[in-house]
């Protein structure tokens, strides 16, 4: 974590990651010990508990052996992501039905105020106001995840860097 080398780094967990790090940066997380019955398996499990009947092969597996082609999926893979022009989304929404942002929060039980601020694209909708806009205006605020697909690298096998994945706002 700190950046300094040392020629036998710990293995910790911090908040979810395991990382090789300095004994002085071991203390910002949990020590992963090795279990005496095998060499690969640590104290914390890193395999899917909703696996089949062979979890054994899973959990054997380190995260640095799994193949690079398959990636665990999470639950944030299946979730949708709002728009990133939703603030448009209910403006435009609105102006169709020729409410007024007073009108419109009104209607849904909120302040205008926060309706201004989500149409000058300050705050993000909480679930509970997206259901109501989406309700209310007949829009969908969201997209889903898969649309874009994986990301990609143009450069000659040395994998993404910052620029790869920057979209810019020119």
């Amino acid at each position: 974590m700190c950046g300094a080398e040392t020629p036998s780094p710990k293995t910790v967990k911090v908040e979810g990651a395991e990382l090789q790090v300095c004994d002085e940066c071991a203390d910002f997380g949990t020590e992963v010990r090795e279990e005496s019955g095998s060499s690969t398996s640590t104290k914390y499990s890193t395999s899917s508990s909703s696996g089949s009947g062979s979890g054994s092969s899973q959990s054997s597996q380190s995260s640095s052996s799994q193949s690079s082609n398959t990636r665990r999926r999470d639950m944030f893979d299946e979730m949708d992501e709002i728009a990133a022009d939703y603030d448009d989304r209910i403006r435009n929404a609105r102006e169709n039905t020729e409410m007024n942002q007073e009108e419109l929060a009104k209607s849904i039980g909120e302040k205008a105020s926060l309706i201004r601020k989500l149409e000058r694209g300050d705050v993000l909708p909480t679930d509970d106001v997206q259901q109501k806009l989406e309700s209310e205006l007949a829009i969908s605020l969201t997209e889903s995840g898969d649309e874009e697909g994986e990301w990609s690298s143009d450069s000659a096998g040395s994998g993404l860097t910052l620029g790869d994945m920057v979209k810019r706002k020119d």
